[in-house]
């Protein structure tokens, strides 16, 4: 089983068709980590979801969302706090900027003292995005990666959101932290400027962060396809996939959820580590980048089936 922790929100993107003095705004379920759960599920994965919950209308209809796609929701803590709310706009080439409203929401809120225990079948457990930024909710998903990483695998994306939190020292002060404590770190060269700067070269990143800890490293680079790095010393790089692009949201996400499926359809989560000498990363840097192209295909982060993601890359003759 996959839990994945953290942010539980409504991305409400901005419609056609808005009238004079007023906008028209499109709601969907959203949060970079609780995306990762449902893509796990959708490709044939038991997932979880550990966060902080509204029980208002929003909240109900996350609650709702994770039941339908098959995302257990044993580890949700309710509150009778608002949930977060996003809003999103596209530019012309589908990429999306956000504007966050987080003051005092639920899934910000998350103490330590409110972590359920994980079930004993729990073999990953995933967190990122501004939940292991701004507290107490950070706070609370580091204690957690550090009660469990000796017993199950950590994955970890900062998925740096500067709108919430804009302080940068905070950013590197908790990527730190976290990747410390993970087998597994994913970073989109976004991040990586936002937490290194624009001169860091993608090759030093992976090599910095692997001197923490972890066993692999990804780095995404949108369009440009994305890089695997292992603490072996073997990379592998994906093209870029090409495709009509509809909006990137989700992209990311679908790349970690893919990247995690192929962990354990290959074999290597074992015992509480990554065994990362068993993968073919070249084989695995392509199903992730397929799986992320395909939901550029979508409107919002609607991630990929694993019959979809296979039928696409038949098509494309992709492995």
């Amino acid at each position: 089983m996959f839990v994945s922790c953290g942010d539980a929100l409504f991305d409400l993107f901005a419609a056609d068709g808005e009238s004079l003095g007023g906008i028209r705004l499109d709601g969907h379920v959203g949060g970079s980590p609780m995306n990762v759960a449902v893509g796990l599920a959708r490709l044939g994965n038991a997932a979880s979801y550990l966060c902080k919950n509204s029980t208002g209308t929003f909240g109900t209809r996350i609650r709702r969302y994770l039941d339908e796609n098959g995302v257990g929701c044993d580890l949700v803590v309710p509150s009778d706090r608002n949930s977060t709310l996003a809003i999103v706009e596209t530019d012309a080439g589908g990429s999306a900027s956000y504007v966050f409203y987080t003051n005092g929401t639920a899934d910000r809120s998350l103490e330590e003292s409110e972590l359920p225990p994980l079930p004993e079948e729990a073999a990953v457990v995933h967190v990122g995005s501004y939940s292991t930024a701004t507290e107490p909710t950070a706070g609370a998903l580091l204690a957690l990666v550090r009660r469990e990483r000796t017993a199950r695998v950590i994955s970890y994306d900062p998925n740096v959101r500067l709108s919430i939190e804009p302080d940068t020292d905070v950013w590197r002060q908790r990527f730190a932290g976290f990747a410390a404590c993970a087998d597994f770190v994913k970073a989109s060269d976004e991040d990586i400027a936002a937490l290194r700067g624009e001169s860091c070269s993608l090759e030093t990143f992976a090599a910095d962060t692997l001197a923490l800890g972890p066993r692999l490293v990804a780095v995404t680079r949108g369009g440009a396809g994305a890089l695997l790095f292992a603490a072996d010393g073997r990379s592998a790089q994906a093209a870029g996939v090409e495709v009509t692009v509809r909006d990137t949201v989700g992209a990311g996400d679908t790349f970690q959820a893919c990247t995690l499926h192929r962990l354990r359809a290959d074999g290597a989560l074992d015992g509480g580590r990554l065994n990362a000498d068993v993968l073919d990363l070249q084989a695995l840097a392509d199903f992730a980048a397929n799986g992320a192209a395909l939901t550029c295909t979508r409107s919002g982060a609607d991630l990929p089936t694993l019959d979809e993601l296979e039928a696409f890359m038949a098509e494309r003759g992709a492995r």
